[in-house]
């Protein structure tokens, strides 16, 4: 179990404030969708979560400590990243990226043992990588990359799992396909946080979203409480049709706000 919370953070940078006394937690046990339009914080307040950046006010904690006073190493056994780049630099084997998610534990690609090799391979399995495993990773398509990503940070088995837009240029299969990956690994015990624009997609699989504009969280609860047509003109600007058939979200955009 893990948890980090962020209390009154702000953020200034350049003159202009990112954040603004920004409250939230990421636990254990739950999905959370961070949705907004482009320059709302987002990213900000992730970097903010990992230790990437540091808040002009406010604090952020990982299980009540401060989250800045650990090493990158405590950091990266605790909380798995998923930046909005994820670009590899050369050409190299799907198993040996996996094994990436072992770096912290003192792991080399090509020397996994015990723990490792176990961890690799349970990643590997559930991300249906197997058939992919000796593939260079230039020869995988966009989806492909993606599960060897996802495969990547859940090899650390670190309780926590933060994506910055981890769907992002990906067809609506294959961003089911990963939403669904990064739902097991919460229903298994984990927790996480994704940046998404996609709103029905968020309401299908997150347990809760927080809304966010201007460097501020203007709401933060469940789909029911929080996914509503004035809340749509408030985030976005725009008028919108929220409709639920059963356990599923439709949203269609039918104009934009004066």
């Amino acid at each position: 179990m893990a948890e980090i919370n962020l209390n009154n953070v702000c953020v200034e940078a350049g003159g202009a404030r990112l954040l603004q006394n920004v409250s939230a937690s990421i636990r254990s046990g739950e999905l959370i969708a961070l949705i907004g339009p482009n320059g709302a914080g987002k990213s900000t307040l992730l970097k903010c979560a990992l230790a990437l950046m540091t808040p002009s006010a406010g604090t952020v904690t990982i299980n009540g400590k401060a989250i800045a006073d650990l090493s990158p190493i405590e950091r990266a056994r605790l909380v798995s990243y998923l930046p909005q780049s994820r670009l590899l630099a050369w050409p190299v084997r799907v198993r040996d990226v996996v094994a990436l998610g072992r770096y912290a534990y003192g792991a080399s690609t090509t020397k996994l043992k015990g723990e490792d090799t176990a961890a690799v391979a349970a990643a590997m399995h559930d991300c249906d990588l197997n058939h992919l495993a000796d593939r260079r990773t230039d020869t995988l398509s966009g989806g492909e990359l993606a599960r060897v990503h996802c495969a990547r940070a859940f090899a650390s088995k670190a309780p926590l799992l933060i994506a910055d837009e981890p769907v992002a240029s990906l067809d609506p299969s294959h961003q089911f396909q990963i939403m669904s990956l990064i739902r097991a690994y919460v229903d298994n015990g984990g927790g996480g946080v994704v940046v998404l624009h996609d709103i029905a997609l968020a309401a299908r699989f997150a347990d809760r979203l927080i809304w966010m504009k201007d460097g501020e969280i203007h709401a933060n609860g469940g789909v029911e409480e929080t996914l509503t047509e004035a809340r749509m003109k408030q985030i976005f600007s725009v008028t919108a049709i929220v409709a639920k058939d059963q356990n599923s979200w439709s949203l269609t955009v039918t104009g934009g706000c004066s």
